[in-house]
């Protein structure tokens, strides 16, 4: 179970990173992808950040993940003057994709194939 203080830090890494996001993420990877800040997990001991994002409007997630890790330095800085009185020591950053939204309309779509399908079956 997390800490309340890392609960603390977790919301304010999050808030911040969205803000940041914004202001930086279409000189990353363009304007055309929505990239999101869903949820952040901080590790007990404080030194890593996971960021948990959801990418759309684009096909290529992976890739823009890829761009976000190869200006990692910059985003840190950026991310490290905004919340800089909050925290002694800025976390490593680590990006993950979250494919939660993604996942629940595949299943969705399957769960409604299937209720067709079993309508159909009792027409019959």
């Amino acid at each position: 179970m997390e800490s309340k203080r890392q609960l603390q830090i977790a919301e304010l890494i999050k808030r911040n990173f969205s803000i940041v996001l914004q202001n930086e993420g279409s000189y990353i990877y363009g304007a055309e992808p929505l990239v999101t800040v869903t949820q952040v997990k901080i590790t007990p001991d404080f030194n890593l950040a996971k960021i948990y994002l959801s990418i759309y409007n684009t096909e290529h997630k992976q890739g823009v993940l890829l761009e976000l890790d190869e200006h990692l330095t910059r985003l840190k800085q950026s991310l490290m003057a905004r919340i800089r009185r909050h925290v002694r020591r800025m976390p490593d950053i680590a990006f993950f994709l979250d494919d939660t939204l993604d996942e629940m309309y595949r299943l969705n779509e399957l769960f409604n194939r299937l209720h067709e399908e079993d309508q159909m079956g009792e027409e019959e």
